[in-house]
């Protein structure tokens, strides 16, 4: 039997604490519906507690999503006492021979102790930029819903907590009850968080991102190249592609790209316009480069995009 302890952050996020629970639940569940013992033994701990909660006593933590809703705010949380003892609990958990998962912006409490320095992570989509800025010897794949560089586990954003859950209860019991507790709970196969990130509210954070985003979608229908984006809206192609990686976390081509997929997503999901017509309107001659481009950012083709809608 594993035995995980859950860390209980104070002002956590709620929905994020209350999934790590439910799905270990879920699990043991399943487990005894089919004649077998639970695997988990499961415990909530918080960080004003005795760290003999963790040591050498748990197999597993786990650190649930933080709850932030900007950078300043995270910030100012990974700053406060009882988020840095979370940063010790799990470097001592680590030392004990626990393994680590975080999700969210809880994945930074694991970065600013040290713990994820030269590994594979990701961390919620919108707070990929200042996790580039704040751990750049971090290889961070932003894209990913979750990373299990085992004994370390990173997921994105909040939801993507439930996406950690199951990757825990494959590792630690079985791809088949992952796979039985996904049916059981109605889950859906996710593997990027590229479908799910807002280009605006990335470009909104900063005013020239923002009059480039409004600039591209003006401009949507034509060909163009960087170097024009760049001169509109007054900055150096260099300078423009600093200002996009520092905000967006993206290339100018990316940037331009995550802008024409949104534009075709929404034309294909509220309209009858053929594929090739679709493409024509954002900017693309060749129908075959945005059916390479859906299927690659969302893994689904235009049809059944159309479809879902």
């Amino acid at each position: 039997m594993t035995r995980i302890s859950v860390l209980a952050l104070p002002d956590g996020m709620a929905s994020s604490l209350a999934i790590t629970l439910d799905a270990l639940e879920t699990a043991n569940q399943v487990s005894l519906q089919g004649g077998r013992r639970p695997p988990f033994e499961v415990r909530t701990v918080r960080t004003g507690g005795a760290t003999a909660a963790t040591r050498g006593a748990c197999d597993l933590l786990i650190i649930p999503g933080l709850g932030v809703r900007s950078e300043a705010e995270l910030i100012a949380r990974l700053a406060t006492p009882a988020v840095r003892r979370a940063g010790r609990i799990a470097v001592e958990a680590r030392a004990a021979g626990a393994a680590v998962a975080a999700s969210c912006a809880s994945t930074f409490i694991l970065a600013q102790a040290g713990l994820l320095s030269g590994r594979r992570a990701t961390t919620t989509w919108w707070l990929a930029p200042a996790f580039h800025r704040l751990h750049p010897d971090v290889d961070l794949d932003a894209d990913q819903i979750v990373v299990a560089d085992w004994p370390i586990a990173t997921a994105g954003a909040a939801m993507a907590q439930m996406d950690l859950m199951l990757a825990v209860i494959a590792k630690f019991a079985s791809p088949g009850l992952s796979e039985a507790c996904a049916r059981y709970l109605l889950l859906d196969q996710r593997r990027s968080q590229a479908p799910y990130m807002a280009v605006s509210f990335l470009a909104g954070q900063d005013e020239q991102v923002a009059r480039a985003e409004a600039w591209i979608r003006a401009n949507i229908a034509r060909d163009f190249g960087m170097d024009e984006v760049a001169g509109a809206i007054g900055l150096t192609p260099r300078t423009f592609a600093r200002r996009l990686a520092s905000v967006c976390g993206l290339s100018p081509v990316k940037f331009a790209q995550r802008i024409r997929m949104e534009a075709a997503e929404r034309l294909l999901e509220t309209t009858r316009l053929s594929v090739d017509e679709v493409a024509r309107r954002v900017g693309y001659a060749e129908p075959s480069t945005l059916r390479r481009l859906i299927r690659r950012e969302s893994r689904r083709s235009p049809a059944e995009l159309r479809r879902t809608a």
